[in-house]
């Protein structure tokens, strides 16, 4: 007996009476990664594929919307976790099935579990964070909560002069950075050569890897490197959160200062580096640096200057002393006080042998010289005197 011929619309209708029956009044929650987001935000509407994957295969697609009931909790979701809700990430929704005769199957999402997706992106930083202490032992350790990298022990060098810097081009970072530091009210001048690249998307950890790359085979030529960017949601900083890039920045041989978020926003590439929340601050920490090097440099000159005259003062004093030293073992000195002077042939006698009997001596008083002979030399036995 053959089979009776429909019109596709009533196969269609017949599909979705039976999903209907089946799934009528049932909400389900699902974990899923969410490709090909169109948010329209005129009509608060949100339209969007919900897939899974084995590796890189997808193995389940199905269609989604947010209908403009339910489109705050997109909303709700970007202010609570700190993230785009965009393409590639992975969320906890309710749900409830529809069909649709021409549009098929689709979910329509109710709701968002934020809690799951905060979780998931903490677990997955959690798992860098151990896998970067477990294979770079020489490199990163964990003392006391806090991870400190080869780069930490890198010293600066006492002035900051040439910085290479990574950052995106025609962005916020690149912008503030450099206005902070060209128009520092010391005056300092440095010299600031970019390495422009993407710093954000799936590719981003990788061009900044290469920027490094090319920094560290003309090291000799930088005193740091910086790497900045404006705010963004948590999903905008994966690319310092993956482990390449941030085992890389831990091993550098020339210290990294990073400036890549807000306050609120500590990345993994943050830990490994110095971080300073927002490229104006890692402008200021440099331009400070260069001024404690000045002040020091003028503390310096001061005590050399003040040293200086010290010596010169205990010289000064020191030449006074002998002077008065000088006047008082002067002749004329001795002479007032009594004393008398024995010479002989005009040459002052200290050594009583070198006069003879005979001899023709002078005795030089304070006004008056007195010429004699010499007629007889006797021990002086007195020693009283």
């Amino acid at each position: 007996m053959p089979l009776p011929k429909i019109k596709l619309s009533e196969l269609v209708e017949h599909i979705q009476e039976t999903i209907q029956d089946r799934f009528e009044g049932e909400v389900f929650w699902v974990t899923t990664q969410i490709v090909d987001v169109k948010k329209q935000e005129s009509s608060r509407r949100c339209y969007l594929k919900f897939i899974e994957k084995e590796g890189n295969n997808i193995i389940t697609e199905v269609r989604g919307v947010f209908w403009s009931f339910y489109y705050s909790q997109i909303e709700d979701f970007e202010k609570f976790t700190n993230q785009k809700f965009a393409d590639g990430i992975e969320i906890t929704c309710l749900v409830r099935v529809r069909f649709h005769p021409k549009f098929g199957l689709s979910l329509e999402a109710l709701q968002l579990d934020f809690a799951h997706t905060l979780g998931t992106l903490e677990m997955e930083r959690q798992q860098t964070l151990d896998r970067l202490l477990n294979e770079n032992p020489k490199n990163i350790r964990l003392i006391d909560g806090t991870y400190r990298t080869f780069n930490h022990s890198l010293q600066f060098p006492l002035l900051i002069k040439r910085i290479a810097l990574i950052t995106a081009p025609n962005s916020d970072g690149q912008r503030d950075f450099r206005q902070e530091t060209e128009r520092n009210k010391h005056g300092y001048s440095f010299v600031i050569k970019e390495f422009l690249t993407q710093i954000q998307g799936d590719t981003a950890h990788l061009l900044i890897l290469q920027q490094l790359h090319l920094i560290e085979s003309q090291k000799e030529n930088f005193d740091v490197v910086v790497i900045v960017r404006g705010g963004g949601s948590q999903t905008d900083f994966k690319p310092f959160d993956h482990y390449e890039i941030c085992r890389y920045i831990a091993g550098f041989p020339l210290p990294i200062i990073t400036g890549i978020g807000h306050d609120r926003n500590t990345s993994i590439a943050d830990m490994m580096a110095r971080q300073q929340k927002t490229p104006t601050k890692v402008a200021s920490l440099i331009v400070d640096h260069n001024l404690d090097f000045e002040n020091n440099l003028i503390a310096l000159k001061e005590r050399f200057f003040n040293n200086v005259s010290a010596l010169l003062e205990d010289a000064k004093n020191d030449l006074t002393r002998m002077k008065r030293f000088v006047k008082l073992a002067s002749p004329s000195t001795i002479l007032k006080k009594g004393f008398a002077i024995v010479m002989v042939d005009n040459k002052i006698i200290t050594d009583p042998k070198k006069i003879k009997v005979d001899s023709i001596i002078q005795t030089l008083l304070k006004n008056e010289v007195i010429s004699s002979t010499v007629i007889l030399k006797e021990k002086n036995e007195k020693d009283d005197l």
